[in-house]
Formats: C-alpha cells, sequence, structure tokens
C-alpha cells in the first residue's frame, strides 16, 4: 500500500486494516483523497504555468463533484 494512502488512513482516524471505526472514518478518508488530487493538480498546474488553468480548472472540477470544500 502506498504510503500516502496510509497516511490518509491514520488522519481519518482508522488503521490501514481496512476495518472502518465508523462511517465519518469512512468519509474523511474520500475527503482526503480528493483534497490530495486536487492538490496535486494545483501544483502541476503552477509548475506549467499554463496559461488558460487547465489543471486547475479539472482540480476545481474534482471537488466540486464529489461535494469537498477546500
Amino acid at each position: 500500500m502506498n504510503e500516502r494512502i496510509k497516511e490518509c488512513f491514520e488522519q481519518a482516524g482508522t488503521d490501514v486494516s481496512g476495518k472502518w471505526m465508523s462511517i465519518d472514518n469512512a468519509t474523511k478518508f474520500a475527503e482526503l483523497i480528493v483534497q490530495d488530487c486536487y492538490q496535486k493538480l494545483i501544483d502541476m498546474d503552477q509548475q506549467v504555468k499554463a496559461s488558460h488553468n487547465y489543471y486547475k480548472h479539472a482540480a476545481i472540477q474534482i471537488r466540486l463533484h464529489f461535494g469537498v470544500e477546500p
């Protein structure tokens, strides 16, 4: 399992065994994954300095699609 995924499990309040403590833990884990994807796209946008902000637009759409607040 990827180290970042393990970190997300721990930040969500559960362990990497896959046994959820509650639905809130599962929700938090999913939100952390979406936030990581969002941040990766924002970082890419800043690296390429795209004039059309394609990565930033994609990042915002991912967050809106999953209803995750910044």
